[in-house]
């Protein structure tokens, strides 16, 4: 019979779990940025990466596969520390900000696509006509702006000035 304590142990040096989480955690953190926002749909891109990470990091201590719980402890409160401290770094240094959070990205400005963001997000015509049409708008004349925002959502702003209403929820299902 196994002991059950050895489910506790650590088997990684506690060092080597916070420096593999936060190197782990800035390499995720940079490559979503440049990847693009629209990727992480109605999700904040820290929110996908710290699903991810915390995934992957319970998964060896959840499984029993040579991971130990208190392994698994360590990197998750690497993780959520990281995410804590990006998160106040941002809201801290502006500079900072501009680095790791994604801003809104003009799709449309003045009723004229701006096809190098639509080049950049990957994003063909098709798809910003089908939001403008969710929003009633039927003629990209009648847009002032329309912005990818960090979420990955799409916000438009009529010429005339008139408010929108926001696009119907998705069924649930």
């Amino acid at each position: 019979m196994a002991d059950w304590t050895s489910m506790f142990r650590l088997e990684t040096p506690i060092l080597e779990l916070v420096v593999r989480g936060v190197v782990i955690y800035l390499m995720l953190l940079l490559l979503i940025r440049v990847f693009g926002q629209r990727e992480a749909g109605g999700l904040g891109i820290t929110d996908v990466l710290i699903i991810v990470l915390l995934a992957q990091a319970v998964g060896g201590g959840l499984a029993g596969d040579s991971q130990s719980i208190t392994d698994a402890a360590v990197l998750v409160t690497t993780i959520l520390l990281c995410s804590v401290a990006v998160d106040a770094a941002a809201y801290r240094f502006p500079w900072f900000s501009v680095v790791t959070k994604a801003r809104p990205r003009a799709l449309i400005r003045e009723g004229k696509l701006n096809h190098r963001v639509l080049q950049r997000e990957f994003m063909a015509t098709e798809e910003v006509l089908s939001q403008l049409r969710l929003h009633g708008i039927e003629d990209i004349g009648e847009v002032r702006y329309a912005y990818l925002e960090p979420n990955g959502m799409i916000s438009v702003l009529p010429a005339q000035g008139g408010i929108q209403d926001a696009p119907p929820a998705p069924p649930r299902g």
